[in-house]
């Protein structure tokens, strides 16, 4: 054999020699390796076990507890309906465990129910319809997908049909005590259609037309036995729901006393009939900010009041910093 062929076999074999010396001595290091020190391992369980005692080992969902009789404005809930009983319990069930929404919804009827219920009852509405509202809107000035606005959530026609102005700089569906007589006025109107509050109710969703069309189409007089549109098929129950939780917070885990309420507004009454061009600097003038103005006032949009026409409005502002711009002057 050639010296050239020798090298040739030789520096492939001592190639492969030395990779297993290699993983050899890489193996007997890794026998010989120390475990972590046993103080390092317990340190790890310990933290672990610190982590799970953090969660309560007595935590637990509960079904909330569901009436054995139930009315909505002087007229029977028929529980004994199994698909009625079913309806009511999903209602509860979600507003019982959507906390934050419906803690906030139960400190608002401290701001706002004193005023809604004394409208009702002037209007000749059952009281009942109060939950209506927190339903709609959970007690706030909301705007929904479809364009309704307001704690009573009038789409620009009906509002407008129920003597509501919707303007560009006014609209009176955010305010509240117009806002709430119109929905007197639709319900009153949608009770001598139906019969009784439980459609009118419904109606307030659907609309006239829809309930009509529905009662008729299936040959019945009653909410509770008519196959609706799925948010129509809700709403009642949603509003029993409120109903059910608001009289009794603390029976279905919500924890409030009055303290916990939201309080009203302390205001004074302010009429005008001429045009206000700077409502910032008017507020000023009165001891407020706009801020504050347009927070008693949502009715009101934008910088200014167009008046054209000489209407008497009345603007709502802060009693106390009244008193205090008074003693300024």
């Amino acid at each position: 054999m050639s010296k050239r062929s020798f090298v040739a076999i030789a520096t492939p074999l001592a190639l492969v020699g030395a990779f297993i010396l290699f993983q050899g001595s890489a193996s007997k290091d890794l026998k010989h390796k120390e475990p972590p020190p046993p103080v390092e391992q317990a340190a790890v369980h310990e933290h672990r076990s610190m982590e799970l005692e953090l969660v309560p080992h007595d935590h637990r969902y509960q079904l909330p507890d569901m009436p054995d009789s139930l009315e909505f404005c002087g007229e029977p809930v028929p529980l004994h309906d199994r698909n009625v009983y079913e309806r009511l319990e999903r209602e509860l069930i979600v507003n019982c465990y959507y906390h934050s929404s419906t803690f906030l919804v139960l400190k608002r009827t401290g701001r706002y129910f004193t005023q809604i219920e004394q409208i009702l009852e002037e209007e000749g509405v059952p009281e009942d319809f109060k939950y209506l509202a927190m339903a709609e809107s959970g007690l706030q000035n909301a705007t929904s997908g479809a364009g309704a606005k307001g704690v009573w959530q009038f789409i620009r026609s009906t509002g407008r049909r129920e003597g509501l102005e919707i303007t560009s700089g006014i609209d009176e569906r955010y305010h509240l005590e117009k806002a709430t007589r119109a929905a007197c006025n639709y319900l009153k109107k949608a009770k001598s259609e139906f019969g009784n509050w439980t459609t009118a109710a419904a109606s307030y969703n659907r609309g006239e037309a829809g309930m009509r069309n529905a009662l008729d189409d299936q040959h019945q007089s009653n909410y509770y036995d008519l196959f609706l549109n799925p948010e129509t098929y809700r709403y009642v129950f949603r509003i029993l729901a409120m109903k059910l939780i608001e009289q009794d917070p603390d029976k279905y885990g919500f924890e409030l006393d009055e303290k916990s309420l939201y309080k009203p507004f302390s205001t004074y009454d302010v009429r005008v009939n001429t045009s206000i061009k700077d409502l910032p600097e008017y507020a000023k003038k009165k001891g407020t900010s706009y801020k504050i103005l347009r927070e008693l006032n949502p009715w009101i949009h934008g910088y200014s009041l167009e008046n054209r026409s000489g209407k008497s409005y009345v603007i709502e502002l802060p009693f106390l910093e009244a008193e205090r711009a008074d003693e300024g002057e």
